[in-house]
């Protein structure tokens, strides 16, 4: 049986994370964000190292949903892609995401603006995810598929318990290797791993709950406003972690 899981999130969530805990699996094939050229060809964002991640990977849409949904490499079983919710531009064609086992990662607004923030300025709120996040969802729903829903802070705080419930949600085995990994950089991970991902390359698992208890500046107060209501919403459809 093979099984492909579509992982979608915002940026500064645990995702990278999430990737590593399913690349230490031995069933897993990995993808790190496969849309984001198309994201920044379409868009033409000033993201770091933009022009070298346009060059690299295709910017084509159909080629790259043919790739995703075509046969799982190296022998796998289980193919894991994560996926940022805002790196998908046409929310009218998602017919594919029929292929997928969904499931959307969940972080608390303010924890997300205040990490982002300090890498890039939010200029709206469709950089953080969440409006996306929300149309995948009804999107899905609608087709009687709605995905699995998972907040990062239970996670962080009970990670076995959690990943456990995931698997058995997604319907394959959950394996101990989950629960951590070799310390360092991957093959899997893409170009923008030297500007994002420091800090899980130094992990060798799911690091503790902390809550940021640093205050919005506010000029993301109504951001976080608009977010809030997004992520209300969908936190009220996260599965129950026992």
């Amino acid at each position: 049986m093979h099984t492909y899981i579509a992982m979608w999130s915002g940026p500064r969530n645990i995702s990278t994370a999430m990737m590593r805990s399913f690349e230490n699996r031995p069933d897993s094939f990995v993808s790190d964000e496969p849309f984001y050229a198309y994201y920044l060809n379409k868009t033409n964002l000033d993201h770091p190292l933009k022009d070298q991640i346009i060059k690299k990977y295709s910017t084509d849409l159909k080629k790259i949903v043919d790739y995703l949904c075509g046969e799982i490499p190296n022998m796998k079983t289980v193919w894991y892609q994560k996926h940022m919710a805002h790196h998908l531009l046409d929310f009218e064609n998602l017919d594919w995401l029929g292929n997928f086992k969904n499931y959307i990662l969940l972080r608390d607004p303010k924890e997300v603006i205040l990490s982002y923030s300090r890498k890039q300025k939010i200029q709206d709120i469709n950089q953080l995810g969440f409006p996306q996040l929300f149309k995948i969802y009804n999107k899905l729903d609608c087709n009687g598929l709605a995905p699995l829903v998972i907040d990062s802070k239970d996670i962080l705080m009970n990670p076995k318990p959690t990943l456990n419930k995931i698997c058995m949600e997604l319907n394959i085995p959950f394996y101990k290797e989950m629960l951590a990994w070799p310390r360092g950089k991957r093959d899997s991970d893409g170009l923008w791993a030297k500007y994002w991902y420091a800090n899980v390359e130094l992990s060798t698992g799911f690091i503790t709950y902390k809550q940021n208890i640093n205050k919005l500046s506010e000029e993301y107060r109504n951001i976080y406003t608009e977010c809030l209501e997004y992520y209300e919403y969908l936190y009220s459809k996260k599965v129950c972690i026992n």
